[in-house]
Formats: C-alpha cells, structure tokens, sequence
C-alpha cells in the first residue's frame, strides 16, 4: 500500500531520493545539468510530499510559490523500479490538492525535453505547455507547463 506524507525539504527521505534524482538528472542533462542545479537548491522548501511502500521511500515531489496565485512544482522522482506504478502520479495529485488547499489558483513547472515521462505525465494531468518563463527563457532544453486548479 502507497502512502503519501505531507513534509518539508529537511525530511531525510526527502533528501535521500533528492540525490538520487540529481544523480539521473547529471546523466541526462550532461554539459546542462549544473545551469539547471542552480534552480535545484531545496533548502527552505516547506511543501514536500515523500510516498512510502511499506514504510520505504520510492518517490517525492515538491512545490514552493512562484507567485502569490500560483505554486511551482519541482522535484519529481520515483525509483525507478516503481516506475509506471502511479507513485508519480498520485504525489503530483497530492502537491494540486494541497496548493489548493493553501489557496493557489494555478501550478508551474518546468522538465527537460530528455525527460520524455515526465513530459507524459504533466500532460497526463492536463497540464498546457506555455512559453518558458523565469530563469528557463531562451533555454532550448526547457519545457514549461502551467495548470490552473479548480
């Protein structure tokens, strides 16, 4: 059975699949990945969300504010023996429940066009891809998507 913890960043499972996240990103986004680690950091984020197997970590996601309306999700992982098991999907479902919750109108995000599930996934959820915003504009590896919560 699946279960979803509601945490901040300075959860040490959190940190754990974190590394292993930044450890796959390193491999795909090669000569990239230290512009795109810059944008990574996860210190001070209040809203994490780490998804349990009988009581081990497999996978996490995280969101903090972009803007007074609208939360950016960031750091999306699964291990990936529990991929295609809907470990991504329902933390993804969590983070929109609890920044509803908090009063957001909307979700963004940006992923690398070498992450072609979780582009899946964010379209999956009926998220639109939009032009690429803050630090990611201009960037030719970035995909940026936007949802607005009901």
């Amino acid at each position: 059975m699946i279960e979803l913890v509601r945490t901040d960043s300075t959860h040490p499972d959190f940190v754990t699949l974190v590394r292993l996240l930044d450890a796959d990103l390193a491999q795909r986004d090669g000569d990239e990945h230290a512009f795109y680690h810059q944008f990574n950091q996860i210190d001070h984020i209040k809203h994490v969300v780490v998804a349990y197997e009988n009581d081990k970590p497999i996978g996490c996601g995280a969101m903090k504010e972009y803007t007074l309306d609208a939360m950016e999700i960031k750091r999306m992982y699964a291990l990936p023996a529990f991929r295609g098991q809907g470990i991504a999907s329902r933390t993804l479902a969590e983070l929109e429940t609890w920044a509803a919750e908090l009063g957001y109108q909307r979700c963004v995000l940006e992923t690398g066009k070498k992450q072609p599930e979780a582009i899946a996934l964010y379209k999956k959820f009926h998220y639109a891809q939009t032009e690429n915003y803050g630090p990611y504009i201009g960037i030719e590896n970035s995909v940026c998507f936007e949802k607005k919560l009901n």
